[in-house]
């Protein structure tokens, strides 16, 4: 019975979700869930009638609709991620199935330092909520530097950093066995290190969220 609650609920989720606002743009734009949402929350329901035990998301994967179901299952995600994270400064990606947050250097550490600022912790306890809440997903988290300083340096700074926003999500009830934590140092830049903005941009801390493959 509490799976067909969660199952229901997860539908009526996805079809509130049909149509939504980018908190970017102020546009209107059509989620995922308005071309499979319903069918797929459908499918949940005869599944979760069936079998009380399994998750939304496994219901609707286990009656042959892979795309949908998991397409559903992150399509919640993202948007209450967009929306829990709107004005903090993080981005949220979608590409696929997955999920990227981006989260820049100077809202999340200190200057040369892996200490969270204090005023970042809000953002990170919405992402907390969101990832216990939503479990049938691992989590990649990635440090990147820009290429100020030595190889080594800016490795080890990037391990810290990835491993200070893992260790924090820990303590909102995000599992760590779900995570990877790793750091890229100065190898994977997403601008020009020439100039400030540049290398400012290339300070952040990736956060990958992926849709259960077994």
């Amino acid at each position: 019975m509490h799976a067909l609650k969660a199952c229901g609920a997860l539908g009526a989720a996805l079809i509130m979700t049909a149509c939504t606002t980018n908190p970017y743009t102020g546009e209107q734009q059509a989620s995922k869930a308005a071309t499979y949402g319903a069918g797929a929350a459908a499918v949940c329901g005869l599944i979760g009638a069936i079998d009380s035990g399994q998750h939304a998301r496994n219901a609707a994967l286990g009656c042959g609709i892979v795309g949908a179901g998991v397409g559903a299952y992150m399509d919640v995600q993202e948007a209450k991620l967009r929306e829990q994270l709107q004005g903090t400064g993080v981005r949220v990606v979608r590409e696929g199935d997955n999920i990227r947050l981006i989260m820049p250097g100077h809202i999340t550490f200190e200057t040369d330092s892996y200490n969270l600022r204090g005023s970042f912790y809000p953002a990170l306890n919405s992402v907390g909520q969101v990832l216990s809440k939503y479990a049938d997903t691992t989590l990649r988290v990635t440090g990147h530097t820009d290429n100020t300083g030595s190889r080594q340096y800016n490795q080890n700074l990037s391990e810290r950093r990835a491993g200070s926003v893992a260790d924090y999500l820990v303590t909102r009830q995000v599992a760590r066995e779900r995570m990877l934590v790793q750091g890229m140092g100065f190898d994977q830049p997403v601008a020009d290190n020439a100039s400030a903005e540049g290398r400012a941009a290339n300070r952040r801390v990736e956060l990958y969220i992926l849709p259960r493959t077994g």
